[in-house]
């Protein structure tokens, strides 16, 4: 029996979860899904540039989980750059940061650093 997933730890949602190239005006194209945590890992890394250690730190996985999602998430958004395909940020096994979690408060969490006003939401398993 497969070892059960661990939920990641994600500092809030996004506020734009779709985008979508200028110009599609209605055609039907496949949308690229990027699950939360490789949201959650792309923030992390690429903008507020933490290490992949630090990403995990933050996430609550091993550092190889969060380098597969970090990849995994780059190839998504690579492929939605060149074929000109919409994005849309939905969905995985994570928990919400709510400001007084145990795993709250590290560098890479917008809430404790007063960044932006986060979305709260429940938790979400797909």
């Amino acid at each position: 029996m497969p070892r059960p997933r661990k939920r990641r730890n994600i500092c809030c949602l996004p506020d734009i979860s779709e985008f979508m190239p200028v110009g599609m005006h209605g055609r039907q194209h496949d949308i690229v899904i990027l699950a939360i945590d490789e949201y959650e890992a792309i923030r992390l890394i690429d903008y507020e540039g933490l290490s992949q250690e630090e990403c995990s730190d933050n996430m609550n996985i091993a550092r190889t989980t969060a380098q597969q999602i970090y990849a995994n998430a780059r190839k998504k958004i690579a492929r939605a750059l060149v074929e000109g395909l919409p994005i849309r940020i939905q969905g995985g096994d994570y928990r919400i940061c709510n400001g007084e979690s145990d795993f709250c408060g590290r560098n890479g969490c917008m809430r404790h650093r007063g960044k932006r006003h986060c979305t709260i939401e429940q938790e979400e398993t797909t």
